[in-house]
């Protein structure tokens, strides 16, 4: 028996969110929270009914101390995370502007969870899950950082656990070139990949949705989300493609939309549904996730996701 439907490993970051949509240096109101791909993801499939576990590395500091009871909070276990006596915990600033475009400021550099290494995961907690999910911002942290995920992948592939795959790539952390030679190895070793375009134009040479999908099933991934955004995402498997339409929200902050489709997608997959149905769940959950400030204010429980893809319109925002 699976003690874990999804393991993640990765960053988490305290996140300063400005109550005013203007420069930084005029905003003197802001709301505190937390923002990390993989913990997006593990609260994400927590708050769908799914088991969850987050493995990182926080200073031993008020600011780690918070993410932690966040997290935990939020129903992911987290009692394999590494506290780091030298070393911060990583902290991100957002910026609004009127037009509702949201700019990240980071303050990472040498964090604790940039010191992530192979070592900190044992076997025996991939042996326990059903889906291991790591994505390319955690690769960018550092060569440490790098290393755990390819291992992460290898051992998960041994011991015939799925391997979910979200590119993820932050031009802020590296540069194209050093994104493609680092994350080409981790793609080749994945199960269900969740991919934008503009990734695949890095990764694939091609930001053609068909010769995309055709790659990628070249690569033998079984479960395929190309996601376009406002305009919806492409799911695909081994015989099968559909057009996922998007969903009309008003967008709030359009930091977390990924992350959130990657939980609905997951969740899918593991509940078995049909496809076409497993990326409605996906954009579903991006769709609610952007119409809140913060990456995972707004992401829907059960509930309330199945009364929204039922069309009870009286439940959107």
């Amino acid at each position: 028996m699976k003690q874990w439907d999804v393991l993640t490993v990765g960053e988490t970051m305290v996140v300063f969110i400005p109550e005013q949509k203007q420069l930084l240096r005029y905003v003197d109101r802001f709301k505190k929270g937390i923002a990390g791909a993989e913990s997006n993801v593990a609260i994400g499939v927590s708050k769908l009914g799914h088991t969850s576990c987050w493995i990182s590395k926080l200073g031993c500091d008020e600011l780690g101390e918070y993410v932690l009871r966040e997290i935990r909070g939020e129903g992911v276990y987290v009692s394999e995370v590494i506290r780091d006596e030298n070393a911060s915990t990583g902290l991100m600033i957002k910026q609004f502007s009127e037009a509702n475009e949201t700019s990240v400021f980071y303050y990472r550099r040498n964090s604790a969870a940039s010191t992530l290494n192979k070592d900190n995961i044992s076997e025996e907690m991939i042996q326990n899950s059903k889906i291991i999910h790591i994505t390319g911002v955690t690769s960018a942290l550092s060569g440490s950082c790098a290393e755990m995920n390819l291992t992460l992948a290898k051992k998960a592939k041994k011991n015939g656990v799925l391997v979910s795959f979200d590119p993820n790539i932050r031009l802020r952390l590296w540069s194209k070139n050093e994104a493609a030679e680092t994350l080409r190895p981790l793609l080749d070793m994945c199960d269900i990949v969740e991919i934008g375009l503009d990734e695949a134009k890095v990764l694939l040479d091609t930001d053609n949705i068909n010769e995309v999908v055709r790659i990628l099933r070249e690569k033998k991934i079984h479960k395929i989300a190309v996601k376009r955004g406002s305009k919806g995402a492409i799911v695909a498997d081994e015989s099968s493609m559909y057009e996922i339409p998007p969903y009309s929200v008003k967008v709030i902050d359009n930091i977390g939309a990924g992350d959130a489709f990657a939980a609905g997608f997951l969740c899918g997959i593991l509940e078995e549904r049909d496809l076409f149905t497993c990326g409605k769940m996906g954009a579903m959950m991006g769709a609610q996730a952007v119409g809140t400030l913060g990456d995972i204010e707004g992401l829907p429980d059960r509930k309330r996701l199945e009364l929204l893809l039922n069309g009870n319109k009286e439940n959107y925002r």
